[in-house]
């Protein structure tokens, strides 16, 4: 699942991660993030650090506090080195924008057990 609501990002990284294999879930904003992920209970989040309704932070620590998402792997997106934060908040790498799509890929199938 993507969070992030620039549109742009998302659908360049969405066509990305599909012709990788990958299914990829939309959400602009964390409401619509956590009413998606019950649904769809994706296998990794990519979250921007600046969501339209909260900082990624907050969204991440939600995350956490769920037992759902508790242990889901957590991606950390920002223009600005948010390292400690994201990590901070439970995410479980964070990547600086502009970042190379095959590090993200790397990632996440590294993060999911995919070799």
């Amino acid at each position: 699942m993507i969070v992030d609501d620039d549109r742009i990002t998302v659908g360049l990284l969405r066509t990305l991660l599909e012709l990788d294999g990958f299914d990829v879930v939309l959400a602009a904003d964390s409401e619509t993030a956590f009413d998606r992920a019950k649904h769809d209970r994706p296998d990794a989040f990519l979250v921007d650090y600046h969501l339209a309704d909260m900082e990624g932070t907050q969204f991440v620590n939600q995350l956490r506090a769920s037992e759902q998402f508790a242990r889901t792997p957590v991606i950390m997106t920002s223009g600005l080195n948010r390292a400690d934060e994201a990590m901070s908040a439970g995410a479980n790498k964070f990547l600086i924008k502009p970042f190379d799509p095959g590090d993200l890929v790397s990632l996440l199938k590294q993060l999911l057990g995919m070799h």
